[in-house]
C-alpha cells in the first residue's frame, strides 16, 4: 500500500529550524507555541505519510531527510511594492503551487492563507487532491468596506469554499463567519483550532503583585499607529492630568512609528510614566509580564487583526486583558478580558482605572485567567489534531 502523501505550503516559520529541533524531540526554543509545522511533522509521522513542505521563510534552507522533504520558498513581492507587482507575485506563486502539485503528485494539500489567492486552490482539487485551506487571519478587514479588487478575489474564489476543497481550518470564529457569509451558509465543512502553548514559557511568571503603586500596564506588538499606540500615549496624557502618575506604560516591541512615539512621549515629559522599550527577547518579555498588572491591546480598525497571541499571552500570563472585537482572540477567552468598543479611546483608559481602582473586579479577572489556561496547553484542541479529525472524516485515513 502506498504512503499517504501530504503537501503543506506554510507561512513564513522557518520549518528547517523547527524541523531539526523536532529530530532532537524538543520544540524550537524561538516559538513559544508549538509551530504548525511541528505539529504537522508529529501528524506525519504518526502516519507515515511521505510529507513535503514548501514554507514562505525567508531564509534559504533544504532538507531532505527520509519521508520529510523541506524548501524555503519565499513569497515574492509581498511588502513594499506595487499592488500589481503583489498581484503578479501571487500569480507566480500559484504556478509554482500547482507545478509543485504536479511532481509531487500528492494526496493532501494543507495550505495556509496568505500564500496564494484561494480560487488558484481549486485547479489543484480538481486534480483529485484534497485541499484543505487553513486561515489564520480574517478574510478581509472586520470594520471596512472590501475593495473591488478583493470583492472580485473572493467571488472567484466562492467556489472553492463551496465545493472544491475538502475542508477549511479556522483559527478563530471571525473567519469562519467570514466564511459563511461568503458561501451563504452553503459551504464546506469549517474547523476551528486553537494555538497551542508551552506550559513551561509561562511557568516562572508568578502572581500579579498586590501593591498598585505603581500599576503597570503592558503593550506588546508592533509600533504602527494601526496599533493603537498613541491612544495609549493620549490615555497616559489624560491620566497625568487627572494626578494618575502610579499608573505606568510599558511598551515592546519595534515598528516603523517607535521613534514617531519616542519622540511624541518626551515631547509630552512622561518618559517616567510610559516607556518604549523596543525589541525584547523572550527572557526581558517574561520579565515585563511578570512585571505587569494588566495587558492591553487596543489595535484600532484600521488594522485587518490575525487572532492576535499577545492577547492569549496575557491570559496565560495570569494577567486581564483589555481589548475590543478587533481582535478575533476574544471570543475564547472574553471572561478574563475588560472589552472595549473598538477605537474608544476614553473607553480604554476608564478599563485601566477600573482595574486599577476595583479589587473585586481585577481578582475576578485574575481568576478567570487561571480556569483558562489549560485549553491552550491541550494538543487535543490544536491545528495537527483537527487536521487530523478531517482527514478521518473525509475518509483520507481510518478512524
Amino acid at each position: 500500500m502506498k504512503p499517504l502523501k501530504i503537501l503543506y505550503a506554510s507561512g513564513p516559520v522557518d520549518a528547517g529550524s523547527v524541523y531539526r529541533h523536532w529530530l532532537k524531540g524538543e520544540v524550537d526554543p524561538q516559538h513559544c507555541t508549538i509551530p504548525f509545522v511541528h505539529q504537522f511533522y508529529d501528524l506525519c509521522q504518526e502516519l507515515d505519510a511521505e510529507a513535503y513542505v514548501i514554507s514562505r521563510s525567508p531564509r534559504p534552507d533544504h532538507i531532505q531527510d527520509g519521508n520529510f522533504t523541506i524548501d524555503h520558498r519565499p513569497v515574492p513581492f509581498q511588502h513594499g511594492h506595487s499592488a500589481l507587482a503583489y498581484y503578479f507575485g501571487q500569480l507566480l506563486v500559484g504556478l509554482q503551487l500547482i507545478v509543485s502539485t504536479l511532481t509531487f503528485r500528492p494526496d493532501v494539500l494543507v495550505i495556509q492563507s496568505g500564500r496564494v489567492f484561494p480560487f488558484f486552490l481549486s485547479p489543484i482539487a480538481w486534480l483529485g487532491v484534497d485541499v484543505i485551506p487553513s486561515y489564520h487571519c480574517v478574510l478581509w478587514a472586520k470594520y471596512k468596506p472590501k475593495t473591488r479588487a478583493q470583492s472580485a478575489i473572493f467571488n472567484w474564489s466562492r467556489r472553492l469554499f463551496e465545493k472544491d476543497c475538502a475542508a477549511v481550518l479556522s483559527t478563530s470564529k471571525d473567519i469562519t463567519e467570514q466564511i459563511k457569509q461568503l458561501t451563504s451558509g452553503q459551504g464546506r465543512p469549517i474547523t476551528e483550532f486553537l494555538s497551542i502553548y508551552q506550559p513551561h514559557q509561562f511557568k516562572e511568571i508568578d502572581p500579579p503583585t498586590a501593591s498598585r503603586n505603581p500599576f503597570n500596564v503592558l503593550f506588546v506588538g508592533r509600533m504602527n499607529d494601526h496599533k493603537g499606540i498613541f491612544d495609549l500615549l493620549e490615555i497616559a496624557q489624560r491620566f497625568r492630568q487627572l494626578g494618575h502618575d502610579h499608573i505606568r506604560f510599558d511598551l515592546c516591541g519595534t515598528g516603523p512609528d517607535l521613534e514617531r512615539l519616542r519622540m511624541q512621549v518626551s515631547k509630552a515629559n512622561l518618559e517616567d510614566t510610559f516607556t518604549c522599550h523596543g525589541h525584547c527577547n523572550r527572557p526581558r518579555l517574561v520579565e515585563k509580564y511578570a512585571q505587569a498588572h494588566v495587558v492591553i491591546v487596543p489595535t484600532t480598525t484600521r488594522f485587518q487583526e490575525g487572532l492576535n497571541q499577545v492577547v492569549l499571552e496575557g491570559i496565560l500570563s495570569g494577567r486581564p486583558v483589555i481589548t475590543s472585537a478587533v481582535c478575533p482572540a476574544i471570543h475564547y477567552v472574553r471572561e478574563a478580558v475588560v472589552e472595549v468598543d473598538p477605537d474608544d479611546v476614553k473607553g480604554y483608559g476608564d478599563a485601566i482605572l477600573t482595574l486599577c481602582d476595583d479589587q473585586d473586579f481585577y481578582t475576578q479577572k485574575y481568576e478567570a485567567c487561571l480556569s483558562l489556561q489549560s485549553r491552550f496547553y491541550d494538543l487535543s484542541e490544536g491545528w495537527g489534531e483537527k487536521l487530523k479529525a478531517i482527514l478521518q472524516a473525509h475518509g483520507t485515513i481510518k478512524s
